[in-house]
């Protein structure tokens, strides 16, 4: 006589299923961190390039603030203004200032980038009419940032120098 072998007990079947679902969790758990660490990761990234582009801002500031403090220490009448810092010019006191700009670290200031700065004037009529007329000058600073081939950024300065 064959005697039937007795079945598992339950808690055997329940401790299987019960693996999978511990291991299931685990994978869940590992999934998420992971995500995680790559937000933080991907969050450095972008800070890092804001933290560059504020400094070109600031560097393109300081150089803008430099050129009109050029002009206020130099002989201040409409022509001669023209004549030595106009870009259209290409006069002794922009020439000297842009040797500056390139030397200052901006990235990508080339004529062929079309990042070269520019220097305009226009002149500003006197209130009264014994006064002398006065120059609206617009400094413009263009670069483009290293990696980005597409985007040229700027930053513009508009003094009056009487």
């Amino acid at each position: 006589m064959k005697t039937a072998r007795p079945h598992p007990p339950a808690r055997h079947a329940a401790r299987g299923v019960q693996g999978g679902v511990m291991l299931l969790e685990a994978l869940v758990a590992i999934l998420i961190f992971s995500l995680g660490v790559l937000s933080v990761i991907q969050l450095q990234a972008v800070s890092i390039r804001q933290a560059s582009s504020a400094e070109y801002r600031s560097m393109a500031s300081m150089l803008a603030n430099d050129l009109v403090s050029r002009m206020w220490s130099a002989d201040r009448t409409p022509a001669v203004l023209q004549t030595n810092f106009g870009s259209s010019t290409s006069g002794a006191g922009y020439t000297q200032w842009l040797a500056t700009v390139r030397r200052s670290g901006l990235p990508n200031i080339s004529a062929d980038l079309g990042t070269l700065p520019t220097v305009t004037f226009v002149s500003v009529p006197s209130g009264s009419a014994t006064g002398t007329p006065s120059s609206q000058a617009t400094v413009t600073i263009y670069w483009k940032e290293p990696g980005d081939t597409t985007r040229k950024r700027s930053y513009q300065v508009v003094a009056q120098i009487k």
